[in-house]
């Protein structure tokens, strides 16, 4: 990680976009579009691939991104690691790598393990994305293979679904207090209300949550003050590129009205504190 001296470039702050989706080349148009027909035809921005989120980040001025892809079925979770792995490998300044994960996987703990020993630094899970609900209890195993180890980056909130309810995440943070979980979309996206009233408060000492695919939908006032439900030391910036621009999710970040000091913790203080950068 970059010493202070160097976490700026100009008048631009260092980030860390804790929140971005990368595919092969080869199938990159193929998954941003799927993703874009599941949003109901949402317009994606971006290509998808690693060259492209490092091109539009640097734009932006960000230039390091934890990197994850989802294993839609458990026959993808191997690969997938294996393609993120190379990618750290290959932009080893620019990239920290998640891990696929899937609930119906047959050794979790020991992909888990061979995931560490790949240099990945976290879990990503999409609840509605694989169809599992947070809560089952074959989800669990992925938890109590993780805690303490890596902590697990969780797609939340869908009101068309019920796979990603945020008032389900509530049993897992107290059932494993040691796991670090980061509750993606201010914990819980479309259901912004919900998630607040059930995960807000700074109930969860284990509890993490980003700003992604979320303050293109609310005023910069709402937005506030979800992050003050949270906690600015809790709040990690991120894009979930290829759905949004690093620059567009940038400049909606800036009109925010928070603090220096909450800048810098949302931006890069809080991912380096997560993952012990």
């Amino acid at each position: 990680m970059q010493s202070d001296k160097n976490k700026t470039s100009g008048n631009r702050a260092f980030v860390i976009d804790a929140h971005a989706h990368i595919f092969p080349n080869k199938i990159a148009e193929k998954a941003v579009a799927g993703i874009g027909s599941f949003y109901n035809g949402l317009e994606m921005h971006c290509t998808g691939t690693a060259e492209d989120l490092i091109s539009s980040g640097a734009e932006a001025g960000i230039t390091k991104f934890i990197v994850q892809s989802v294993a839609t079925v458990p026959e993808q979770v191997e690969s997938i690691n294996n393609f993120i792995s190379r990618s750290v490998k290959k932009y080893p300044d620019n990239f920290i790598g998640f891990a696929a994960m899937h609930p119906d996987y047959p050794d979790i703990e020991k992909e888990i393990d061979r995931a560490v020993s790949l240099g990945l630094m976290g879990i990503k899970l999409h609840p509605d994305f694989q169809q599992f609900c947070i809560d089952d209890p074959k989800a669990m195993k992925i938890y109590e293979a993780a805690e303490g180890r890596l902590p697990v980056l969780i797609h939340m909130g869908d009101s068309r679904y019920q796979w990603s309810k945020p008032a389900r995440l509530s049993t897992v943070l107290e059932a494993f207090p040691k796991l670090d979980v980061i509750a993606a979309h201010f914990g819980g996206w479309s259901e912004w209300d919900s998630a607040v009233s059930v995960l807000g408060g700074h109930r969860y000492d284990n509890l993490w949550t980003d700003c992604s695919s979320s303050l293109y939908a609310m005023s910069t006032e709402r937005a506030k003050q979800i992050i003050d439900s949270y906690g600015a030391d809790r709040v990690l910036f991120g894009t979930d590129y290829p759905m949004w621009t690093a620059a567009g999710e940038l400049k909606r970040f800036s009109e925010l009205p928070l603090t220096k000091r909450e800048r810098e913790m949302i931006l890069h203080e809080n991912a380096e504190k997560l993952l012990k950068l």
